[in-house]
This record gives C-alpha cells, sequence and structure tokens, in this order.
C-alpha cells in the first residue's frame, strides 16, 4: 500500500533537504506537497489528505502545535511526525497531548526520519485490519441478529413453545 505524506517546514533548505533525501516511493509513500507553514499548509493537507503529515514545531503565522490540534479534530486519522530543532521537554510534552505519532530532532538523519515513516506505516496498516474486523464483526452481529428474530418469530408462529428472547 502506498501511503502519502505532506511536509510542512520553514525552513526552504531543510524542506528541500527532507523532501530531496528520501526516496518516498521505495518508502511506500507518495509525496503530495509541501508548504512553509501552517497557515498555508492547512488547506492543501485538507484537500490532499494526506496519510502522513511532518510539520516543523515553530514555524511563523502557525505553528505545528497548531497545526497538529487543527488536524486531530478535522482529520483525527492522519498521523504527525513533529520535527524540531528545539530539545526542550515543554514542546515534547505538549506534542504528546495533542497525539503526535512520531517527534524527531534536528538535524534528522535519513534513516530515522524513514524508521517513524515505517512507524507510521505499521500504525496505520494496524488500524485499517481493525476496522476491517469491526465491520466484518458488526455485519456478523447484524445477520444473527436477523436469524434470531426469525426463528423468534417462527417459535411463536408455530407455537412451538420453546421461545428465545435475545438480550440485546
Amino acid at each position: 500500500m502506498t501511503y502519502k505524506v505532506f511536509l510542512v517546514e520553514d525552513e526552504i533548505v531543510t524542506r528541500e533537504g527532507i523532501r530531496d533525501m528520501v526516496d518516498w516511493a521505495a518508502a511506500g509513500y507518495q509525496f503530495v506537497g509541501e508548504a512553509p507553514d501552517g497557515e498555508i499548509a492547512l488547506p492543501l493537507i485538507h484537500e490532499r489528505r494526506p496519510d502522513t503529515v511532518i510539520t516543523d514545531i515553530k514555524m511563523p503565522f502557525m505553528d505545528g502545535l497548531q497545526l497538529c490540534r487543527i488536524l486531530r479534530e478535522t482529520l483525527p486519522a492522519t498521523k504527525i511526525i513533529i520535527l524540531s530543532g528545539h530539545d526542550e521537554f515543554r514542546y515534547a510534552q505538549e506534542a504528546i497531548q495533542v497525539g503526535v505519532t512520531e517527534y524527531l530532532l534536528k538535524p534528522i538523519a535519513p534513516q530515522d526520519l524513514l524508521a517513524a515513516l515505517r512507524k507510521v506505516a505499521r500504525q496505520i496498516d494496524d488500524e485499517q485490519q481493525t476496522s476491517a474486523h469491526l465491520l466484518a464483526l458488526e455485519a456478523q452481529m447484524a445477520s444473527q441478529r436477523s436469524l434470531l428474530r426469525e426463528r423468534c418469530l417462527l417459535d411463536l408462529v408455530s407455537g412451538s413453545g420453546r421461545t428465545v428472547v435475545p438480550h440485546w
């Protein structure tokens, strides 16, 4: 499966470096866009619906944490990888509270970013598998519920006296 990724980074050299250092297709990702800050990124993210957003934490206009808060509300399934040049506990703590998937410190080595992307891809796969299982169980329950109702009605009509009333 190919996952879509969007990059938000205000430093052009860093943004281009990240964009160009990763073989996105080999990593199982499709690079769907980039922006220099959260304010510009937000409408593009809503339009392109990436599975993963990689964002700097400190940017002008709308920083990464503000962007994360909005994405949690509007696109809750989107995975977020925060990039930070700040090794401060306060930023990491706030990122965790917002529901960030990964928190990476700059400068970022390609293998660290790839490891984070693989971890995110596994989480997406696991969530999709869980969702598929839940849908299958719900369908099975719905079909069983219908079968039980039919059986109850048959018992009532035939007068067999062994009516089982389901408890749901």
